[in-house]
């Protein structure tokens, strides 16, 4: 598997304000699933906004790596584990309908490895939504 960054996700105190801000910042009309999140196509990757709030430490930002098939989730989250990461959400179906699981790096900054149904990873690994 090649690595990329697929999905940068910012963790927000208020989503609609959030919103509004990249909207008028000429990111265009964002895809919202559910009141917890929405996605901006940027370029070939994807900024999300989520409603997590920032850690004491400072903003929340999730890192994420988008696989082709669910099959994938697992074992890119072992491989992970194997090179010095550890595990932080084993892979599981999700509520939005795709499989998701997530890993820390050694310095604990989280990467989502996720397989989204909805979305289309292109043959050069760039991804729409």
């Amino acid at each position: 598997m090649e690595p990329r960054i697929s999905l940068v996700t910012l963790g927000v105190a208020d989503l609609a304000r959030a919103r509004a801000f990249y909207e008028a910042m000429g990111w265009g009309e964002p895809q919202q699933p559910d009141d917890e999140v929405c996605f901006f196509q940027a370029g070939g990757l994807v900024l999300g906004l989520w409603t997590a709030l920032p850690s004491p430490a400072g903003p929340g930002v999730e890192l994420a790596h988008n696989v082709r098939t669910p099959d994938e989730v697992a074992p890119l989250l072992a491989a992970a584990e194997q090179a010095g990461g550890a595990l932080v959400r084993p892979a599981a179906l999700a509520e939005w309908g795709g499989t998701s699981g997530a890993f820390a790096d050694p310095d604990g900054h989280v990467w989502e490895v996720a397989h989204n149904p909805g979305w289309t990873i292109r043959d050069d690994g760039t991804i729409r939504i």
